[in-house]
């Protein structure tokens, strides 16, 4: 790949707490059923696993989402295309992206089923949390070497926040996330939840999904209990999957 061709950027939103925000209304979220406790869900074309849930906030632990080829496929698929990852961060009149160091990993995103191997899994997942996949960004991909993390942040967007209409514009708030575990590190690596003092380890192949109804961090909960961190990677590589989902259709950029 030359150096002049096109690198898409990775990006997420994350803020801090503070300010007074205004009330927050409950919203549709995405979520799998999990009527009667099944131990799994029929998602198309897999069998995934159902290993652990949360009812507030809904947070489930999924296994056998992805396979192991289709892990290393997507790794694959990101490698060339990587770069820092950024963060958006809301100014006066609109937000701007830029590198953190609250987020030091690599990343990627791809367009809504850019590839036959995209376009299936998006199936899968649009099937097990019962979701349109045109109500969701496309498929981000995330590299942490050792060293690496994600501090403590929410997905949403805060209303209190100027930038958030223009954020909101396309799609809508987001109001559910999903982490898949590409590879895990040898030690570290973690999705942590230190509200609910939960950490998920990373295994190849397994997801973790949230959803919050009420997008604002002075609700308790669910919201505010989404309060999540890519803990430090202390050896090995890490490399994550993940998909954020929309109130409305979004609009692919």
């Amino acid at each position: 790949m030359s150096s002049s061709t096109h690198k898409p950027a990775s990006f997420s939103f994350s803020y801090s707490l503070g300010g007074t925000p205004p009330a927050a209304a409950a919203v549709p979220t995405p979520g799998p059923n999990l009527h009667n406790a099944p131990t799994q869900i029929d998602a198309g074309d897999r069998m995934v696993d159902v290993l652990m849930s949360m009812r507030s906030p809904r947070i489930v632990l999924f296994g056998n989402l992805l396979s192991a080829e289709e892990c290393q496929a997507l790794i694959e698929t990101a490698q060339p295309r990587m770069q820092r990852s950024k963060t958006f961060s809301n100014v006066a009149g609109g937000y701007s992206s830029a590198v953190s160091p609250a987020r030091t990993s690599d990343g990627t995103k791809f367009k809504r089923e850019e590839t036959p191997l995209v376009a299936r899994i998006e199936a899968r997942i649009a099937r097990l949390v019962q979701w349109p996949q045109a109500h969701a960004e496309g498929l981000q991909v995330m590299y942490y070497r050792p060293g690496a993390e994600y501090k403590p942040h929410y997905d949403y967007f805060d209303p209190a926040l100027p930038g958030t209409s223009t954020l909101t514009r396309n799609g809508g708030q987001r109001v559910a996330s999903l982490v898949m575990y590409l590879q895990h590190s040898a030690t570290g690596g973690g999705t942590t939840f230190p509200d609910v003092q939960l950490e998920v380890a990373p295994r190849q192949g397994s997801a973790v999904f949230f959803s919050y109804e009420r997008p604002h961090p002075s609700t308790r909960p669910p919201a505010r209990c989404t309060l999540h961190a890519g803990a430090p990677v202390i050896s090995g590589d890490k490399w994550i999957a993940t998909k954020w989902f929309r109130e409305r259709e979004y609009s692919a950029t």
